[in-house]
């Protein structure tokens, strides 16, 4: 594949913005704006977002006539490239200014509708017509393209920010100064799962409400077998939730749980035998209702989800109330809607244990975040994140930093002389008491243990501001991508803040 050419962009007219006097907020926040405009321009994050959209557009192209005849038209037409790179440049921005507001997806919606502010920055601000992203558009535009392509984006500001300042040009960003990549601080957090706590017979309940729901939409297309009215079991389930709740009061407790829940497993059952039912229903006669062969495949894909975890979520409630047997964590079902989530012991205060995928964060001296990585997998321990994390910055920015600190979580005999070997120095908190008192000797590492609390603020900036709480993304790959969203539009807004406070500087000077 040949490489991709950007389509030029001519901006349309469009009528000035209203000026607004007299709200401070307002004008900070339009001021940002305009430097992240500018950011996004003058650092060519815009272009090298459309760029990577095309390429993956066309590899996508590829996939599809692989094993066609025709194989000339491996590349987008010209219309075509001009048509997705204007759409790239909405989407980038839309997705930014979405993050930027911690907005729902139909919230941004309405609130692109009706603030000028938002149409000029998203590129959508004609004359004549104005015509604001559904909710679903804005969704589908976060995935125009993958993690891996937007981690390159981020990368790409990042090294735009630090490059180093020549004696006649200017800062790519117009900078001040280049980004301090001397001194990176390293921390470990959770990104929790939008799920309740994973109490087993709770999960009982939400497979019956989950099946019962598929045979009710089932139903209202016109295909019926024999069952009693629906909602009758989502009743049941949920009076046996109430009195299972409620059980723990009683005087036998131990024993009446495990009466409910018998009574529990026997509904479950019964339920279960009606979706497997309907699931073949629906399979073989999908041609005798109105739904289309995608719409019934996404039913039998949720009735599928749940069959296939029931046994072993019956299992699991059955080992634990009836048995009284524990559960190994790598066994557990904690969700029956989310996989690839797990139980992250941190001992943290108010958060003892947590259920959701490992973050790693480092940032650098002006909170800019130059690495990241959400981990699939259940987390290891803190100390064998260090390395590849310092691997990922070299292979961004050509350079080890200078020196890195973290908590004694992150210390171990291997990061130690992995850091003596690059040369960098070691400010993480040592575990050994001894060892602590006699690096308090120094005033670097001091500075540098002082420093590395902010970044506790760091994360939850990140977690609050622009995740969100709780992050509402499903699956592991949606939950990626949207961290790199997070992470993308954090670094703007940082750099934006980080030129307002040079640019406050200069007019104090002037005056």
């Amino acid at each position: 594949m040949t490489k991709s050419v950007i389509p030029f962009y001519q901006p349309h007219l469009n009528a000035p913005l209203p000026t607004v006097i007299g709200h401070k907020d307002y004008k900070e926040f339009r001021s940002q704006l305009e430097r992240i405009d500018e950011l996004l321009i003058r650092g060519g994050v815009e272009e090298k977002f459309v760029e990577l959209c095309i390429e993956h557009k066309e590899k996508e192209l590829t996939k599809l006539i692989k094993n066609s005849e025709d194989n000339s038209k491996t590349q987008l037409s010209a219309k075509q490239t001009k048509m997705l790179g204007k759409v790239a440049r909405c989407a980038l921005r839309c997705s930014i200014a979405r993050e930027l507001t911690g907005a729902s997806y139909r919230d941004f919606s309405n609130r692109l509708a009706d603030s000028y502010l938002f149409q000029r920055f998203c590129l959508i601000d004609q004359l004549a017509v104005i015509k604001p992203p559904s909710k679903s558009t804005l969704q589908r535009y976060e995935k125009l393209v993958r993690e891996d392509s937007l981690r390159k984006v981020i990368d790409y500001l990042n090294l735009q920010a630090g490059t180093p300042l020549k004696e006649t040009d200017k800062h790519p960003l117009n900078l001040e100064q280049p980004l301090d990549l001397e001194e990176s601080f390293i921390d470990c957090t959770c990104i929790k799962a939008n799920i309740h706590f994973p109490v087993d017979w709770v999960l009982l309940r939400d497979a019956v409400i989950s099946l019962i729901s598929a045979i009710i939409v089932i139903r209202s297309h016109g295909l019926k077998n024999r069952i009693v009215e629906p909602k009758r079991f989502i009743t049941r389930i949920n009076n046996l939730c109430i009195q299972m709740g409620n059980s723990r009061r009683k005087k036998n407790a131990k024993k009446e749980r495990k009466r409910l829940f018998r009574l529990m497993k026997e509904l479950v059952k019964a339920v279960q035998k009606h979706g497997e039912r309907y699931r073949e229903l629906l399979n073989l006669r999908r041609e005798d209702t109105d739904l289309s062969e995608k719409q019934a495949a996404q039913i039998i894909k949720r009735l599928d989800n749940i069959l296939n975890q029931l046994p072993q979520a019956i299992k699991q409630a059955n080992e634990r109330i009836i048995g009284e047997r524990l559960v190994k964590n790598e066994d557990k079902i904690l969700s029956l809607h989310e996989d690839e989530i797990h139980v992250i012991v941190r001992g943290k205060a108010g958060a003892e244990v947590e259920y959701g995928n490992g973050l790693v964060l480092v940032e650098q001296k002006q909170g800019i975040i130059i690495d990241y990585d959400l981990i699939k997998d259940q987390p290891p321990a803190d100390t064998s994140l260090v390395l590849p994390s310092l691997e990922r910055i070299h292979e961004t920015f050509g350079i080890y930093p200078d020196a890195i600190g973290g908590d004694r979580g992150f210390d171990s005999g291997d990061v130690r002389k992995f850091l003596a070997n690059k040369s960098i120095y070691n400010g993480i908190c040592p575990k050994s008491p001894k060892l602590l008192k006699e690096r308090q000797e120094e005033e670097k590492f001091r500075r540098l243990q002082k420093r590395r609390a902010q970044t506790e603020a760091r994360i939850g900036i990140l977690k609050n501001s622009f995740l969100g709480r709780p992050l509402r993304s499903k699956g592991f790959e949606n939950k990626e991508l949207s961290v790199g969203w997070a992470v993308l539009a954090h670094n703007l807004w940082s750099l934006a803040r980080l030129l307002c406070c040079e640019q406050e500087k200069e007019r104090s000077k002037a005056a």
